[in-house]
C-alpha cells in the first residue's frame, strides 16, 4: 500500500535522489502535467487506480508532502499506445515520443522490470493546487 498522507494517498515520483528532485520541481514549475505507472505496480501494492478529482500528496525524499495535484484524466493502455500528447504533458524535455519511450524503457528496466510494447501502463494527468 502506498502511503497515506493527510488523508490523501500520495505520488511519488520516480526514485529518490536527483530524479525525484527534478520531476518535482517540473510539477512545481507547471511544466510535469502528467506520469505514467506500470500497471503491475498497482497490483503488487493492492492499490486502485486514481481518479479523476482526486487529490495527492506529491512527496518528496523524505516522504514531506511538497504539493497537492488533482487528478484530471486517467488511462490505461498498452506501452505502445501512449501518445505524444501524453509523453510531451509528462515535461522531461522529450524531443519525440520515440525517446520518451526508449528513456521509459531504459529507467523501467534499470528497476527490473522488462517492458514490451504490450506492457500495461497507466497514464495519469494532473494539475497543482
Amino acid at each position: 500500500m502506498w502511503p497515506r498522507v493527510d488523508g490523501m494517498r500520495s505520488l511519488e515520483l520516480g526514485t529518490p535522489g536527483d530524479l525525484r528532485s527534478r520531476l518535482n520541481a517540473l510539477v512545481l514549475g507547471g511544466r510535469k502535467t502528467a506520469t505514467t505507472g506500470l500497471l503491475r505496480e498497482y497490483v503488487e501494492e493492492t492499490e486502485g487506480l486514481e481518479y479523476a478529482g482526486e487529490r495527492l500528496a506529491l512527496l518528496n525524499d523524505d516522504g514531506r508532502r511538497v504539493a497537492t495535484v488533482e487528478v484530471t484524466g486517467v488511462e490505461v493502455k498498452p506501452f505502445s499506445d501512449v501518445t505524444w500528447e501524453h509523453a510531451a504533458a509528462e515535461g522531461e524535455g522529450d524531443a519525440s515520443l520515440e525517446q520518451w519511450r526508449a528513456v521509459h524503457r531504459e529507467f523501467w528496466e534499470s528497476t527490473g522490470t522488462p517492458i514490451t510494447d504490450h506492457t500495461t501502463v497507466v497514464c495519469v494527468r494532473f494539475r497543482v493546487l
